[in-house]
């Protein structure tokens, strides 16, 4: 009886061994694969380190549904409407994607144009971003009936890309509010002008009628106001955008490993000859993080926090490794 429960102990124990080795090992994994550079990972390695992301995903849901009394179903999210034309669908190929702005969704919309057919080049960088941004020239899962809907959803491979919550955050603030060209105009107009109007003291009548001077501590005092804030897709949780709790992506990638994990899922989806699009000048925004944050209050970046908390946890981010603590 004695050796027979120190053999189960010792079988425990190498379990419980294997699990936590098997977690370091994935995490390192999918850590030391940089931004921008396609490796040359196994391809069981790779699989397991997308498996891993689902698994953490679920887990995280499970424990929020589990205290959310707030129930959905999927009966509810085929009349959402916000939802369902956010989600792109190309019928040879059986994909859908729901688009992330802020998370390479011009390069992806691109190449989704060619995978429909849309665009006749294979070259994804000579579409123009305005092209690919065109309202209605896809089709999303808003364009079919609610049977077609349910159908897609559970044979048609789902997937989305994440990023960083602050960094997609303050990449949105940098393209819409920090610089000056024609495809800002309207988020100026729009949510510049009413920002200033509200945040600024003694705000001058030019920066009043243009709205084209908003600070990044505008722009974080506006997001985490009194007032019922309007969350435009490009600042809007992803948790909220694509409800990955309850659709149950078929594939998650991450902005930070993007050209890898692109490339695997083409492959993955049997488009052996298509290929990501890889930018020659790479994102300088998650160097800019620091510089940024620091300009606002404890009390802000935790009310900030708050907002994209379910992104954080179930896209397994944290705030370490970026502005040098944690919260909560």
């Amino acid at each position: 009886m004695a050796n027979i429960k120190i053999l189960k102990l010792s079988m425990v124990s190498l379990i419980v061994v294997c699990g936590i080795c098997s977690y370091l090992y994935l995490s390192l994994v999918d850590k030391s694969r940089d931004y921008g550079v396609a490796t040359d990972f196994d391809p069981m390695l790779e699989q397991m380190v997308y498996l891993d992301r689902q698994e953490h995903l679920n887990k995280m849901c499970r424990l929020y549904l589990k205290n959310n009394s707030s129930k959905h179903t999927i009966d509810d999210l085929t009349t959402d409407v916000e939802l369902l034309e956010h989600i792109l669908v190309d019928l040879n190929h059986r994909l859908l994607y729901c688009y992330v702005p802020k998370v390479a969704c011009t390069n992806w919309k691109r190449v989704f144009m060619i995978l429909t057919g849309l665009a006749n080049t294979s070259d994804a960088l000579s579409i123009p971003a305005h092209v690919a941004h065109k309202r209605g020239i896809f089709l999303t899962l808003n364009n079919f009936t609610v049977p077609e809907i349910k159908y897609m959803l559970s044979n048609y491979r789902k997937f989305l890309f994440v990023r960083h919550p602050f960094e997609r955050l303050l990449s949105a603030y940098r393209n819409k509010f920090d610089q000056n060209h024609v495809r800002s105009s309207y988020f100026q107009s729009r949510f510049g002008r009413y920002i200033i109007k509200n945040y600024r003291t003694n705000a001058s009548k030019m920066s009043l009628e243009k709205g084209d001077d908003v600070t990044f501590v505008e722009f974080a005092a506006y997001l985490t106001g009194p007032e019922n804030v309007t969350f435009n897709e490009h600042w809007k949780p992803i948790s909220d955008l694509c409800r990955p709790c309850l659709l149950k992506y078929d594939f998650i990638g991450k902005y930070e490993t993007l050209y890898t994990d692109s490339e695997y899922l083409l492959k993955l989806s049997g488009l052996l000859s298509s290929t990501f699009p890889h930018l020659t000048k790479p994102s300088t925004t998650s160097a800019q993080l620091r510089t940024y944050f620091s300009m606002l209050s404890q009390n802000v970046i935790t009310q900030l926090y708050n907002i994209y908390y379910m992104d954080f946890k179930i896209f397994n981010y944290d705030l370490e490794g970026i502005l040098g603590f944690e919260i909560g």
